[in-house]
């Protein structure tokens, strides 16, 4: 990407240059070679895949980021799903075949279902430069108010099905636990959704970054706490 004004961390992004992409492709092919060394050629394959998809979603001779449905997909899979099998995989050193079972590819889906919903949020802010570009992501595609009822709608779908997996792989225990550290997440959002319903501009990048921060904050402490739990580490 070649963005001129706020994406990601960087409110004012520096403007890019052939040495960062060669760069970039460099760090790239270090970690495939790493995780083939240390872990294991399934690993690898894995990163390098990752690899291509986040580059096709962002290279203008393909730029799947263009495509409303399809990049919201590319992003909610590669980085939900795909990322926890290849965490899975490199952890634990499995094969692929290891993937193929049910404790597995739930909590996969799960982790793509909730990037179905917050994806969204985060192009909410630039639908002025990605309508510029020709990108016409999902949020563009709903607009403003249209895409804080797509996450509200997708974000209790995914909750639910978090819930139901707590219920029968874990208990209702841990259900009330998750939306107790998510409490904070969605008064935000309501409370921004109010905002950006009277006034437009409030969609802007300060909030979007304000959502992300308490969101990865909430859900990291939740699943660390929930590692501890669930392995007895916290009666040591």
């Amino acid at each position: 990407d070649k963005d001129e004004k706020s994406i990601g961390g960087l409110k004012k992004p520096p403007p890019v240059n052939k040495t960062l992409y060669y760069t970039s492709l460099l760090l790239d092919a270090l970690a495939i070679l790493l995780g083939w060394y240390f872990i294991s050629i399934w690993f690898a394959v894995m990163l390098l895949v990752y690899g291509l998809v986040s580059k096709a979603y962002s290279h203008p001779a393909i730029r799947l980021k263009k495509y409303p449905i399809g990049g919201w997909l590319t992003v909610a899979v590669f980085q939900g799903a795909f990322t926890f099998m290849m965490c899975y995989v490199g952890i634990n050193k499995y094969s692929l075949t290891s993937l193929v079972q049910a404790k597995v590819l739930i909590p996969a889906t799960l982790s793509t279902l909730m990037l179905l919903g917050t994806y969204p949020m985060t192009q909410i802010y630039q639908h002025e430069e990605d309508a510029k570009r020709g990108d016409v992501t999902l949020s563009l595609k709903l607009g403003l108010r249209g895409t804080f009822l797509f996450v509200l709608i997708t974000f209790v779908v995914a909750t639910t099905a978090y819930l139901l997996y707590f219920h029968f792989y874990f208990s209702d225990y841990y259900g009330v636990a998750f939306t107790t550290a998510l409490s904070p997440v969605v008064l935000f959002f309501l409370y921004w959704f109010y905002k950006v319903f009277r006034k437009p501009e409030a969609a802007n990048y300060s909030r979007t970054m304000w959502l992300n921060f308490l969101s990865a904050t909430c859900l990291n402490v939740f699943f660390i706490w929930l590692f501890l739990e669930s392995t007895n580490l916290l009666q040591l």
